[in-house]
This record gives C-alpha cells, structure tokens and sequence, in this order.
C-alpha cells in the first residue's frame, strides 16, 4: 500500500466528516439507517445529506447532488440503486471526496455485464484517488472511534481498554453473524468490515491496517476468495511477527463452493491445496467450520497462545477414551503428566482413581467437588501442560453451581488457555452457571468437541511461534539456459537435474539403430528405450517406453517394435530421437516436483510414486523455499515415509539425498519463474542415494 492509499484508507476508517447520498426517511431506508447509526453512536465530526426530493431530515438541511457538497468530504455512503453508483461516484472524485462504501448489488456477481460496470467504477475510483469500499456490501464499523458506515443497525460497544477482535469478510451476513457471536462470549471488537465485491478495496487492505493496530489483539477473517495472495503472505508474515494470530475460514474445497464463490462475490476461485500450504508456512489459522472460527478467536483473544498439549479433566470415566481417539483425531497432544504432578494429584484425588491425562476425577466430586479445585490448579502447574480444558457432566443446578465454585479460584487465575465445556448438549443450566465463567473471561462451551477443537488449533498456532527461526533455504542455482517454451522432452529434463546434482541413469539419445546399439554397449545391458519428444509427454500410454532389453538382437527388435508403436499411435509425430538407459534397481519410489500457481507463486510436492501417488495420494506440498531440516520435517508427515526408514529387514533409504533433491527443484522454481510445472515420477531411493528415472518440464514463454 502507497502513502497515498493509506492516507485514504484512513480517512474512510477514521472520517472527520461524512456525506450519505440519496437520503431518505422512510422505514428502512438504506440511508436513513445510516444516519441512524450515526447518531446513535453520538459520531462528532460534520454530517452530510444529499436528496433530490428533501430539502431536511430532521433538523439536518439536504443538499440536491453531491456536487453541491464542500469539496474535501473525507468519506461517503453511496445509499443509491446500481445504476446510479458510477455516476455518483465520479462526482465524488470531482469534489475530492476521500473514501466511499457502496452498498448496492448487481456488479461483478452477476455476470458479464455486472462486471464490466464493476471494472469502469474501479477505474474512476484509482484514477480519482477514492478509497472505495464494495460495491455489494454492509459496510464497515469502527467501534473503537465509534464509526458506523453501515445500514445494519449497530449500537456502540463500551471501550473498556481490553483486547479486541478485528474482523474482515467479503460476505456481509458473514461478517455480521461472526460479530454477534463474538459479541456474545463477552468479548470485544474493534472494527467488523465487510468489503464485498472488493472492485477497490479488499480484505488486505483492511488487514494490514488491523495487523498493526495497537487494541486488535485476534484477527478474524472469512474469505470466499483471496485476490491478492502475495500481499496476503507478506500480511501474514508481519502478523506472525508480531504474534497476532489471523484466524480463516476460506470456503472452497469442492468444486460446488468454488462455483458458489463466483456467483457470490464475484470471485475466481485459486487452488485451496496450494493456499493451504501458503498460509499455514506463515501460521495462518486455518479452520474448517464456523464454529471452529468462532471459538479459536476467543481462546487467543483471550490467552496467550499455548505452546505446549492439553491436560482434560473431566468427572465421566467414558469421556476419557473419547477425549484420547477425538484428540488425535485433531491433533492436539495430551501430554503425560510429570511426575510431581501426579503426586501432587494423588494428594487431591480418591485412592482408587487413577492419575492421567485426561484426569477422571470420579463421581466423589460429587460429594467433594473441591476435588475439581486441586485438580485444575496442579494440571495448570505442570510445565509440560500448555492448556486446561474441563469437560464435566454439570448434574442438577446444586451440583452445577458447586461446580462453578470449585473451578473458579483456579481458573480466573489461570495464565495458560483455559476453557469449560459441558455435556449434555442443551441440558438446562442455571443462568448463573455460564454468566459467572464469562464474565471471568473463561470461554464456555455447550460441547467438548468445540472447546477441544479450538484449544488445538491454538496450540498448533502457538507451536508454530515457539519453533526456532528456520535457516536460509537453498541457494538458488544460477541461471540456467532454458530455451524452450512448452514440454521440453525427457532427455532435457533429466540434464536439468544433472546440473542440480540429482542423479539420472547412465545412457544418452540414440538418433538411429546404429547409435542405440553403441550406447548399449557402453552403458551395458539391460537396457530401456524411451522415445522423445516435446509432443509425448506420455510415452508410456503410446507405447514409447520398452525396458528389459537384454542384448543386441533384443534392442533391434524393440527398436523397431517402439517406432511401430509410436506410429500407430501418432503418425505425424516426429522424435527427436530414442533415450537408451540403464535398467535402474528397484527401490523406494518417490514423486518429486512442483508447480507454480498463478497466484500464490511456486510450491514443490512429495509422496509415494510411480503407480502409488494415484492410488494411494499420499502426497504433501510444500513452499518452494524451505530449507532442509523443514523439508526432513514435512516428509516425516507421510505416510510412507516409513518404507524409507526400513521395513522387514529392508535397509533405510537415503532421506538426506531426497531432502536435497527437493530443496533442489524448490531453488529451480525460485530461480526460473518461466517454470510452470516440473514433475520427476518416479525417484528412486536407495540406501545411498536417489535416482530421477522420468522428468517432466514445462516452461511459459
């Protein structure tokens, strides 16, 4: 962002005068209700009206056309049909107004049409130097200098000095209802925007003023699309600095979401694997459900992140087995206890409950519920123990009160995440019971499920801030001579990955019969033939791929066996020649490569390969630029990496040589961003060393 553009953008969060044009008193008018807002949140800087058919609102006098207005207005509500908004948006660039929210619908959601009408109001506005807020959206609120630029009715927030929630969507009902749900654990907000269309302004733009924002401790965010990936990484990257975690919910796994997208908000929907990775490198929460959203925000809004496992106490002996399977389900650690702190519970607990993680405290709670009171305050104690979540059944509103009473004293006073959650489902509660936990600050649940879903996505946030700074990446290599534009032929490739020092099997391309029969001899049989071209890049499907040669009157009669085949299949197709290699060992097959998104820039992969990476998918991207001790750490997530620790008396395979390989083709894609796609299928790993049987490259002009 510009100066220039955050002077702007600041004068539409923080206006010190206000225009609404196309004013009206009628009941729900979208400008009556601005004003509305307005003067209920007592706004002191100069209001003005704009009304073809009203000479006054109230006591306020209306000026006909925004032309009439002083020049200089810092922000305008455009409370106008679709048809009218370019037009009175081009006067607002003529009276050198600062900023304008444009609420009405009917641009680029709709179609073709909508979006050329979108692309001329973007336009006037950057050239105009108007900060422009949607169109098709809410508006925005800043409860923190009591501004409301938008038609929902809103009521100031008492400013108690306590950290607050910023939160950012595309969707207005989105936005709203995350809002209320925030508002209703308790907690605070310092501005609730949303951006719609974003033909101007987008989700970004409002971030990176949030991120630095002194009160915004939590930022939340529902995106449908992120139209500026690379500003969104460097947000998150600053954000991560200064440990202020973005929570986000971005729709579009399935095809179906995707499609519901465009016709939302008018977005083209990016690949949701490749901006997972992104983020999650940059420690963005990502989260599945609403509530996930919801509840994660509260925690950290109220906590600071864990960085440790959870401890679970809990009076239901069944829970305990559900709590170990549901945890690893999500992927948050239940530490073992140390062992001071199992003396420790040993002096609190009955004789005959045994002491783990989760803590049973038995039903003697019932009786005695300071057990609950101990309990929590030496789980907390723990130094291995990062959070406390206690899941309890609440029993009548005397047992749930006394409950409340042993759990308070440790909990108000807790310094690491806490949280309470019942079971039960909607089992009735005395309205005591949860009012005394949240007005404590001490999120409560209606579920275990949620508390222990949101405390894991906190923790693995606050994981992610404690691991140690990750060293320089790979060196990207020097500029190599990349001459072609397309599918280069596989013979290119793997010389490619000789210059990376990748190892490719002995052999060179055969131009005749003749050759092939020379190479043979060099390199030794058995021997594979592979025909090559830029225009086959899958040789196999057409019969251009023949292994197990074992001598000279079998490589001539599979020489002419592949140039039937590859005739048959393509008769126009011309080869620049026949690559004859070694016939490599069998060994662990591996899938290596990467690709460049067009928007979030390049990410390399890594799974099982040959046949396997179809089959099975255990595949995992990563970014393109980790280093090597990352690189050892994301492999240990698949699931085959086993094969290549040794397994039924196999020898280990060489994980440091297929570390390098990988860093190798991340510092390619760096290098060469006229890289779009480089696949290496398979790469063989052997106890010492690795080999690239195929590569596939493609390049863009």
């Amino acid at each position: 962002m510009t100066e220039t553009e955050g002077f702007a953008l600041e004068r539409l969060l923080r206006p010190r005068s206000i225009a609404i044009v196309g004013i009206s008193s009628e009941p729900g008018s979208i400008g009556g209700a601005m004003l509305a807002n307005l003067e209920r949140f007592g706004y002191g800087g100069d209001i003005h009206l704009v009304s073809r058919n009203r000479d006054r609102i109230g006591e306020r006098a209306c000026v006909p056309a925004i032309d009439d207005l002083p020049v200089g207005i810092d922000a305008a509500v455009l409370a106008v049909p679709g048809a009218a908004v370019n037009d009175a948006v081009a006067a607002c660039v003529r009276r050198g107004i600062g900023a304008a929210v444009v609420c009405a619908a009917g641009f680029a959601e709709t179609g073709a049409a909508g979006r050329a009408a979108q692309e001329e109001l973007a336009h006037m506005a950057r050239a105009g130097g108007l900060a422009l807020c949607g169109p098709n959206c809410l508006g925005l609120v800043n409860f923190t200098d009591g501004v409301p630029l938008t038609y929902e009715p809103v009521v100031p927030l008492p400013q108690r000095g306590v950290p607050a929630v910023g939160i950012v969507g595309q969707s207005g009902a989105m936005v709203a209802s995350l809002r209320i749900a925030l508002l209703a654990k308790g907690l605070a907000i310092s501005q609730s925007i949303s951006t719609g269309n974003e033909a101007v302004l987008g989700c970004e733009d409002f971030l990176s003023i949030l991120v630095e924002d002194a009160r915004t401790r939590v930022l939340v965010m529902f995106a449908e699309q992120i139209r500026q990936p690379r500003r969104f990484l460097a947000i998150a990257s600053r954000a991560r600095e200064v440990r202020k975690p973005i929570v986000l919910m971005h729709p579009g796994r399935s095809r179906r979401a995707r499609a519901s997208a465009s016709s939302h908000t008018g977005a083209l929907a990016g690949d949701y694997a490749v901006m997972e990775t992104m983020i999650s490198d940059r420690a963005v929460i990502l989260v599945n459900t609403i509530e996930e959203l919801i509840d994660t925000a509260e925690i950290l809004a109220r906590f600071p992140a864990p960085v440790a496992g959870a401890a679970v106490i809990t009076n239901s002996g069944a829970f305990k087995g559900f709590a170990l399977d549901f945890c690893e389900a999500v992927g948050l650690d239940l530490p073992q206890l140390q062992a001071a702190t199992q003396d420790a519970l040993r002096n609190v607990l009955p004789a005959f409950a045994p002491i783990d993680n989760p803590l049973d405290t038995t039903g003697q709670t019932i009786k005695a519920p300071e057990i609950f009171t101990g309990a929590a305050r030496h789980l907390l104690a723990d130094p291995g123990v990062g959070s406390l979540v206690v899941a309890v059944v609440p029993g009548d509103a005397r047992q749930a009160m006394a409950k409340v009473k042993a759990l308070m004293p440790p909990l108000a006073a807790a310094t690491k995440p806490v949280a309470v959650a019942v079971m039960g489902d909607e089992v009735p509660l005395p309205p005591e019971f949860i009012t005394t936990f949240r007005s404590n600050g001490i999120p409560f649940f209606r579920s275990p499920e949620r508390a222990l879903r949101a405390m894991a996505h906190a923790t693995a946030y606050g994981t992610k801030l404690a691991a140690a700074p990750a060293a320089a990446a790979q060196p990207a290599p020097s500029k190599l001579q990349l001459d072609r534009v397309g599918v280069y032929p596989e013979y290119e490739g793997k010389a490619l990955m000789a210059a990376l020092g990748i190892a490719t099997p002995r052999g060179a391309l055969a131009k005749d019969g003749a050759d092939a029969q020379c190479i043979a001899t060099e390199i030794g049989y058995p021997v594979v033939l592979k025909a090559q071209s830029p225009a086959l890049a899958h040789k196999s499907e057409a019969g251009g791929v023949i292994v197990g040669i074992a001598d000279r009157d079998a490589l001539a009669a599979a020489w002419d066996r592949l140039h039937r085949n590859i005739a048959a299949a393509h008769p126009s197709l011309a080869l620049d020649g026949v690559l004859v290699e070694t016939m490599a060992e069998p060994g662990v097959e591996f899938v290596v490569g990467g690709r460049r998104d067009p928007d979030w820039g390049p990410v390399v992969i890594s799974g099982l390969g040959g046949i396997w990476v179809e089959v099975l998918g255990d595949v995992h991207l990563m970014p393109a630029d980790l280093d090597a001790a990352r690189v050892a750490r994301e492999l240990a997530r698949l699931k085959g990496v086993s094969l290549l620790r040794g397994t039924r008396g196999q020898p280990p395979g060489d994980i440091d040589a297929l570390v390098h390989a990988i860093t190798q083709i991340g510092a390619l894609l760096r290098a060469h961003p006229e890289i779009v796609e480089i696949d290496v299928n398979p790469l063989v790993v052997y106890p010492e060393g690795v080999l690239a049987l195929d590569v596939l490259l493609v390049t863009r002009g």
